[in-house]
């Protein structure tokens, strides 16, 4: 795969100055680059037909297994314009594997990891003048996966389409970063044993939306799922995942159960503590707990991490029952912003990236020729 040709059709641009006014205040997913990827896959021919083509609509037949039987799979991440022009993704080879892992619970086929680079390079290349240079802002790739074989009977598809669409993106959290206040989901579950829980698929998503809208309706920015077969074991939240940090500076992450996606922000950020000698502990963690922590001051700060928002932090958790934690004053806590400053520095370009996280796309001598 790795000499598999892209093709390219040009789009015509959006007027620069359409594209400056949407840049100046991009908000989060409102607005779509010039092109996007195509990559088509079959059983019996695999991976063929890489495009980069004009952002559209997709022809979708009404019997595609994708609209009936929800083979789909997706992923997030992020380029960077930096100070001296260049353009950087943030481990898009984790991305790629986590695709993969996504696409064997769904019964989709593996994109080889360096097809997805390479695919990733090719968007950002063609519609760089897209990614933006404010403060907190990027470019936000969406890369997916559906099965797109018309027929109606219940077995795995045999033809598949990969494709990557690009937003320019400020935060995902509107007022910037602030302590939130989550909903503990006491009557609905994000996921099972055995289930899709570590797969990024849409489905995980839609199960998570009523209770989005119930912690909506109660003043909270997130929800936090527990494992449904014990109703205390705290699996992550909507869309993100938990830190816990304790007063001696140990923190605490739901370890991975098959319930759990596999968080590139998380696991960027138990490197980035280790580094720093704290210690990070992966293992079961309870709402209780956490309750409890708070209560004897052993339990100081909260956080939630993912590529969306980066990290968040958690002021409060509330429940039908009434509120279950308070941080009050406390929050945000000073390891969690730390933690936050430095890996946004490593991404955009003002602090060391030392293990190597960086994928340059665009390098600074052609970089500093655009216009962001």
């Amino acid at each position: 795969m790795s000499d598999l040709a892209f093709t390219r059709t040009d789009a015509t641009r959006k007027p620069q100055s359409e594209r400056d006014a949407i840049l100046a205040d991009p908000g989060f997913g409102n607005h779509f680059t010039d092109h996007m990827v195509s990559i088509a896959w079959t059983k019996d021919g695999g991976w063929h037909d890489a495009e980069v083509v004009p952002y559209g609509p997709i022809p979708m037949d009404p019997a595609s297994s994708v609209l009936h039987y929800g083979q789909e799979i997706f992923e997030g991440l992020k380029a960077y314009r930096h100070a001296d022009g260049s353009i950087v993704a943030f481990r898009p080879e984790e991305n790629a594997r986590r695709l993969n892992e996504s696409a064997r619970r769904l019964a989709l086929p593996e994109l080889p990891v360096e097809l997805f680079v390479r695919a990733v390079h090719e968007l950002v290349e063609v519609d760089a003048d897209w990614v933006p240079s404010g403060a907190d802002q990027s470019l936000y790739l969406r890369p997916f996966m559906i099965a797109d074989e018309s027929f109606l009977g219940v077995r795995a598809a045999h033809r598949a389409r990969f494709m990557i669409i690009a937003s320019p993106a400020g935060a995902y959290f509107t007022g910037g970063v602030k302590p939130v206040s989550i909903w503990l989901s006491s009557e609905l579950a994000r996921a099972g044993h055995g289930g899709t829980g570590a797969a990024k698929c849409g489905g995980n998503y839609a199960s998570s939306l009523l209770p989005t809208n119930i912690a909506a309706a109660n003043g909270c920015a997130q929800v936090l799922f527990t494992d449904s077969a014990t109703e205390d074991t705290i699996d992550e939240l909507g869309g993100m995942n938990l830190f816990l940090v304790r007063a001696d500076g140990t923190l605490i992450t739901p370890a991975l159960n098959g319930n759990i996606l596999d968080g590139i922000t998380r696991k960027s950020l138990i490197r980035l503590a280790g580094d720093r000698g704290h210690a990070v502990e992966e293992r079961a963690v309870t709402v209780s707990e956490w309750r409890d922590g708070v209560a004897d001051g052993s339990i100081v700060e909260a956080f939630a991490c993912g590529t969306a928002a980066v990290i968040t932090p958690i002021a409060r958790l509330k429940s039908e029952a009434g509120t279950i934690v308070d941080f009050g004053e406390a929050a945000p806590g000073a390891l969690t912003m730390s933690l936050r400053e430095e890996l946004t520095g490593i991404q955009f370009g003002v602090r060391e990236d030392s293990h190597g996280w960086l994928d340059v796309i665009v390098p600074a001598a052609v970089g500093a020729g655009m216009r962001a």
